[in-house]
C-alpha cells in the first residue's frame, strides 16, 4: 500500500462548542483510536484536528492508503477507519482513523479491478461490476492496493461471487453469496442465443 503524510494538531478541547469552532476555521476534527495507554494499559483515544487540504489527497481518491499521522510532531502509522460527510453540503465533518498494530489484523474496503475480456462480452454481453470495493481482513502489510479479478472465462448471464474468490494472507468479509460482477445478457445477445437455437 502506497502511504501518505497528513499532518494534525492535538486538541485541548473537545466539546461541541470547541468542534463548531474547528470547522467553522476549515479545520476537521479527528480520533485515532488505539494510540496510547494509561498506567492501567487501557486504550486512549486521541483528539486531534486536520485541515481539510491535509486531507483532500486522501479523501478524494480511489486509491487505500497507509496514513503517516503527524500530530505536533509525533509520527503514528494509521489507516482512516470512518468519515462522515455533511447531508447537505457534503462538506467533511469528521474522521476517525485507527492505528495500525503489524502483529494485529485489519478491517479495510479494497477497490475491485477486473481484468481480463470476458467470454461474455465477446458474444455481445456486458459487463457490470457490481461491487467496487470488498471488504478484507489482514496484516496491514499483506493488503493490497487493489483486488485484482480475472474476468476471462466469465460467460453470457454468469456471475463472480465473493465466495469463489479467495487472496492468500485475506479474508474476505463480504457475504459469501455477494455477486462481485456479471455478464449481464443485452438485447443483441438475446437475439443471438436465440438464431443459434433455431
Amino acid at each position: 500500500m502506497k502511504s501518505i503524510e497528513v499532518k494534525g494538531s492535538l486538541r485541548t478541547e473537545t466539546g461541541k462548542k470547541a468542534t463548531h469552532e474547528l470547522r467553522k476555521n476549515d479545520s476537521i476534527p479527528c480520533v485515532l483510536y488505539g494510540s496510547q495507554k494509561d498506567e492501567n494499559g487501557n486504550i486512549i483515544d486521541t483528539h486531534f484536528a486536520v485541515t481539510n487540504e491535509a486531507v483532500r489527497k486522501l479523501v478524494y481518491t480511489p486509491h487505500i492508503y497507509v496514513v503517516d499521522l503527524n500530530i505536533d510532531g509525533k509520527i503514528v502509522n494509521a489507516v482512516m477507519k470512518d468519515i462522515q460527510f455533511h447531508p447537505v453540503t457534503d462538506k467533511i465533518l469528521h474522521i476517525d482513523f485507527y492505528q495500525i498494530d503489524e502483529s494485529n489484523p485489519i478491517v479495510m474496503e479494497v477497490p475491485v479491478q477486473l481484468e481480463g475480456l470476458a467470454e461474455g462480452v465477446k458474444a455481445g454481453g456486458k459487463l457490470s461490476l457490481q461491487m467496487r470495493k470488498l471488504k478484507v481482513k489482514a496484516l496491514y502489510n499483506v493488503i493490497p492496493e487493489r483486488l485484482v479479478i480475472n474476468v476471462s472465462n466469465l460467460g453470457l448471464g454468469k456471475t463472480i461471487k465473493v465466495g469463489e474468490l479467495s487472496y492468500e494472507g485475506l479474508e474476505l468479509l463480504n457475504a459469501k453469496d455477494a455477486v462481485v460482477c456479471a455478464v449481464k445478457l443485452t438485447r443483441a445477445a438475446r437475439g443471438a442465443q436465440a438464431n443459434a437455437g433455431k
